[in-house]
């Protein structure tokens, strides 16, 4: 039977992308025929109900295939052995982490996305660099490796690699303290323990009880000086310890404006890994992945019409099969092409229809200034705000870059990136722009909607 199984992950091993099956089918070993099945061992219970998940209708086929005769399968949890128990027993404390699950919770943050791991991420030329480089940190494989900045736009992927780290740690060294959050939960909470008296608990939490850092979005620590300085000091005892870190932002380190040189430097002193676009055959595995994970059968034609059409991002794609199998739900028609051109066309026409100019002028009539002003070199308050909000959102309606943007503004990459950010924080702050804003949205999406 070691010789049938062999065979077995040999012929796998070239049908299965690389990742899944060094995770998935290398650790499974052979336990011979039991009443016609034949046994399997894996590592632990996460494992075993994640091959019985994603890897058993292939597996028979592969066994009956290289077996020549139908046996089923018979997934177990590998027996440890006596000396292995009695390490155990002797390496239990009574707070000893249970075995992981599909629903895994990090020591701190947020919870991570069930989808969001390894196996579920679609590897193509547009991001294999970082994915291989996300991989390689989390399965320990450099030692010299302990921090990545994940760089893309949004819905590009980067949030799905961050917690692909965090559920692969959390899966191979369970012991390892993992904290997943946003740049702004960790501002959040380090004012809240200043306002409690608690700042010395805060900086133990991060500087000695946490193995794996795993922070997105730093743009927003822009402008924040108290938490550049306190985030600095914490990475800086982290980095000494040998301890892993990995950022994600929309934006490189070197243009994200009022950011200290001591943090500055700690995020460019990793491995830095872009993700563009997908092309269109890695668009076509997205869309299959993701619709065969919805349970949703689109015939092929379909899906390459909208890898064709839904070209932005990601989430572009998960919008178009989204709303085609709400539509064919609701309207109890089949998924066709007729169905497939009507979803589309409002995602692409929407975004097409909105222009940097045409924001412009939207804005300049609200607050009762001319374009002209608008882009000019004034710093009065009075041209300054309305200059940001446009800024702010012609990135929010348009698929104008950044550099772009700041371009038709007569300003600065920077200069733009710190009207949007002062916007967002405006938002949150004052319920006059709160209003304005929201005025200006609606104004936008009822016309060109």
């Amino acid at each position: 039977m070691d010789d049938l199984w062999r065979a077995v992950k040999s012929s796998l091993k070239t049908r299965i992308q690389a990742h899944s099956y060094s995770m998935w089918i290398e650790p499974i070993t052979c336990g011979g025929v039991q009443d016609d099945q034949l046994i399997l061992y894996c590592p632990n219970a996460f494992f075993r109900k994640r091959v019985w998940d994603h890897y058993k209708a292939v597996l028979e086929a592969e066994v009956a295939r290289v077996g020549g005769a139908h046996c089923s399968l018979c997934l177990k949890i590998q027996p440890k052995s006596s000396k292995e128990e009695q390490q155990g027993t002797r390496a239990a404390s009574p707070q000893q982490l249970p075995l992981p699950n599909i629903s895994l919770r990090p020591h701190g943050g947020r919870v991570l996305r069930d989808d969001f791991t390894f196996d579920e991420f679609v590897v193509g030329g547009n991001n294999n660099f970082a994915y291989s480089a996300a991989l390689s940190l989390a399965a320990q494989k450099c030692a010299h490796q302990n921090a990545l900045f994940l760089l893309s736009p949004t819905g590009m992927g980067k949030s799905h690699l961050s917690q692909a780290i965090g559920h692969h740690i959390l899966t191979e060294f369970p012991r390892e303290r993992v904290y997943y959050m946003t740049a702004e939960d960790f501002t959040n909470e380090m004012v809240t323990s200043f306002k409690t008296n608690s700042i010395g608990s805060f900086k133990e939490k991060y500087r000695s009880k946490c193995d794996v850092l795993l922070l997105e979005d730093v743009h927003y620590l822009s402008g924040k000086a108290r938490t550049q300085q306190e985030l600095s000091d914490t990475f800086d005892l982290l980095f000494d310890a040998n301890k892993k870190i990995i950022f994600s932002s929309c934006y490189a380190p070197a243009e994200i404006p009022k950011l200290n040189d001591g943090l500055r430097s700690r995020l460019s002193g990793g491995l830095i890994s872009s993700i563009d676009k997908p092309g269109f055959r890695t668009r076509m595995r997205i869309l299959k992945r993701k619709s065969s994970r919805m349970g949703c059968r689109i015939p092929e034609p379909v899906l390459e019409f909208l890898a064709s059409e839904l070209v932005r991002d990601v989430r572009q794609l998960e919008s178009g099969l989204i709303g085609i199998s709400a539509r064919a739900s609701l309207l109890k028609t089949p998924i066709n092409l007729s169905l497939a051109r009507d979803v589309t066309e409002s995602l692409i026409q929407h975004q097409e229809s909105i222009t940097v100019d045409g924001i412009k002028k939207l804005v300049s009539k609200y607050y009762k200034i001319s374009v002209k002003e608008m882009v000019s070199r004034s710093r009065k308050q009075a041209i300054v705000r309305p200059r940001q909000i446009a800024i702010y959102l012609a990135r929010k309606y348009t698929d104008q870059s950044v550099q772009a943007i700041g371009r038709s503004f007569n300003r600065y990459h920077a200069t733009a990136l710190h009207a949007i950010g002062s916007v967002e924080k405006g938002l949150k702050s004052s319920c006059q722009i709160q209003k304005q804003v929201e005025y200006l949205c609606r104004k936008i999406e009822s016309t060109h909607g």
